[in-house]
């Protein structure tokens, strides 16, 4: 999950197309970066001239899997989004300033974006005299979400409201829940808020880093943010979680001591993300050993009771604001998928 960032994408992008030369294309140049990253990796998290120099993740490298299947969902991936339009059945909330999506999985927001103004023109109720262009509009993302997490998706429609939105989410003003479906150790907490740090490692995946690195730099010259998130526990293979249970604060400081007792556990859980990095959500589920079923880059189950699952389960049920413009509240809610309504409370 991303905030909303500067450059904007522009309402420019059309959703990309796939030929067989083009899915050529993107296999070698992604298995070039892959073979890239495998021929650099070396026990460097070992090296005491590293531990000297930089902080040193706690969640695992990328498992040897996901190179593979990451590659076949994003060619699925783009496959899809080249064929795909919106409806207005996918809009969540509109009005002059706003434009809220129900995002499917597994299509890219870029491909969302793109297909705004074929939706908004068809859909204009205003009479066009012969000749007039369609209105335009200044289209950004408000909010991005990972290729394979559905839900809610903003979209603004001028720049100005974009400006006011940026400064809504970074000031922390934006509050979002989340739904993820997760197999692991169950919880012996009710609720849980994790504090760790979020970084990119030194082959550019995103990694779990102690609280006390906040702030030091890493390869590369970034520098480590602060990520926050509360999960509360919705249900325990199907049964509704024990409310004796504790809520706990949590401040990550090194590697995650769970150990599997060799049985797994259907563990449905609502997120409540107090910052806005990418992955967020998914390394944090990781760090507490419920990873998010389907999540392989972040040891998620690939097959489950006899299920193979082609992406994450992660959905962003909710975005809450107050307007731009009205100053209003507003609440915008996606509906549940459907592997979350067969479990939900």
């Amino acid at each position: 999950m991303m905030l909303f960032r500067f450059p904007l994408p522009s309402i420019n992008l059309r959703p990309p197309s796939i030929s067989p030369n083009s899915t050529a294309v993107f296999r070698s140049l992604f298995m070039a970066d892959q073979h890239r990253c495998d021929s650099q990796k070396t026990d460097w998290d070992k090296d005491p001239k590293y531990l000297e120099n930089y902080p040193v993740p706690l969640s695992p490298s990328l498992p040897a899997i996901s190179k593979d299947l990451e590659l076949r969902r994003a060619m699925s991936a783009s496959s899809k989004s080249s064929l795909f339009s919106l409806s207005r059945s996918d809009v969540l909330f509109e009005d002059e300033w706003l434009i809220a999506l129900n995002k499917p999985q597994g299509v890219y927001c870029e491909t969302i974006l793109a297909s705004v103004p074929s939706l908004l023109n068809d859909s204009s109720n205003e009479p066009e005299e012969l000749g007039t262009q369609p209105k335009k509009h200044e289209l950004h993302l408000a909010n991005r979400l990972d290729r394979d997490t559905s839900g809610v998706i903003l979209i603004t429609k001028s720049h100005k409201v974009a400006a006011k939105l940026v400064k809504a989410f970074t000031d922390h003003k934006v509050r979002k829940t989340y739904i993820a479906f997760c197999v692991g150790q169950a919880p012996n907490w009710k609720k849980i808020t994790i504090k760790s740090g979020h970084g990119r490692s030194k082959f550019g995946a995103w990694r779990v880093y102690a609280a006390r690195d906040v702030g030091r730099l890493l390869p590369g010259g970034s520098s480590i943010k602060d990520m926050e998130t509360l999960f509360e526990v919705l249900s325990v293979n199907g049964k509704e979680a024990c409310k004796d249970l504790s809520e706990l604060d949590l401040v990550v400081e090194e590697k995650s001591l769970i150990e599997f007792d060799g049985n797994k556990f259907e563990v449905l859980v609502r997120a409540y993300p107090r910052s806005g990095r990418t992955h967020q959500i998914r390394l944090h589920c990781q760090y507490l050993g419920i990873s998010i079923r389907g999540d392989v880059k972040y040891e998620g189950v690939y097959e489950w009771n006899g299920s193979v699952y082609d992406g994450h389960q992660l959905h962003a049920e909710s975005l809450s604001f107050e307007h731009p413009i009205r100053g209003s509240p507003i609440v915008v809610r996606a509906p549940l998928p459907l592997w979350a309504n067969k479990v939900i409370l």
